[in-house]
C-alpha cells in the first residue's frame, strides 16, 4: 500500500510542478531522493550507554535501525579519537521516507513550542534542505518517562531538484511550513 503523502505527489503535486516550471516530461519533475536523519552524541565520548540510548531512541523515530557514525579525525580538546563512536543516523527511502514526512508535518512540528516555520534559507544551492530540532521528544514514539536525556537532531531532505527554487516549490506543495526568516 502506497503512503498518503506519496498518492498526493503524483495526483496532485506533479501536475502542478509541471504547469509552474513548464516541464516536457513528468519525469523530470523533482522528487524526493532521501530523508537523512543525524543525532550526534558529544557525551558518548565518556559514557558509551549514552550512545546506545540515542540510537535507540532513533531507531523509534525512523521505524528503521540506525547506524553508529565514527569520528573521522582526532581532536584533542574534545578528547575524541579518530574512530570513536561520536552519533548515529538513520537514511530513509521509498515508503518509510514518505511516512516520516508526513509524521514530521502532521504530528511532529506543531508539537514544537512557539513554531513559526522553518527557515527557507536553509537549502543547500543544489535543491537540498537541512534543519534542526531541539528536542527529540516531539516524536510520539519517545516517551517522556523512558529518555535519558533531551538530544537534538539534523534533518535533511534531498531531492532530485536542480534549484533550491523548484526544492522550495516541491517541499512547500508537500506541506511542509516554511517561512522567510
Amino acid at each position: 500500500m502506497q503512503s498518503r503523502l506519496r498518492e498526493i505527489y503524483e495526483k496532485q503535486i506533479v501536475p502542478e510542478l509541471v504547469k509552474e516550471f513548464g516541464y516536457t516530461n513528468a519525469l523530470a519533475v523533482p522528487k524526493l531522493s532521501k530523508i537523512v536523519l543525524n543525532m550526534g552524541v558529544g557525551e558518548a565520548v565518556a559514557d558509551k550507554k549514552k550512545l546506545d540510548a540515542a540510537a535507540a531512541d532513533l531507531t523509534a523515530i525512523a521505524a528503521q535501525k540506525s547506524v553508529i557514525t565514527h569520528a573521522k579525525k582526532s581532536i584533542a580538546t574534545y578528547r575524541l579519537r579518530e574512530g570513536q563512536a561520536i552519533g548515529t543516523k538513520v537514511t530513509l527511502r521509498g515508503k518509510r521516507m514518505y511516512d516520516f514526512l508526513d509524521k514530521l508535518i502532521t504530528v511532529a512540528l506543531p508539537r514544537v513550542k512557539d513554531f513559526r516555520g522553518l527557515s527557507k534559507s536553509k537549502f543547500d544551492g543544489r535543491g537540498n534542505y537541512a534543519f534542526g530540532i531541539k528536542e527529540h521528544l516531539i516524536f510520539p514514539e519517545i516517551s517522556v518517562d523512558k529518555i535519558d536525556a533531551i538530544r537534538g537532531m539534523d534533518i535533511v531532505i534531498a531531492t532530485t531538484a536542480k534549484t533550491d527554487e523548484e526544492a522550495r516549490a516541491l517541499l512547500t506543495k508537500i506541506g511542509l511550513p516554511l517561512v522567510l526568516k
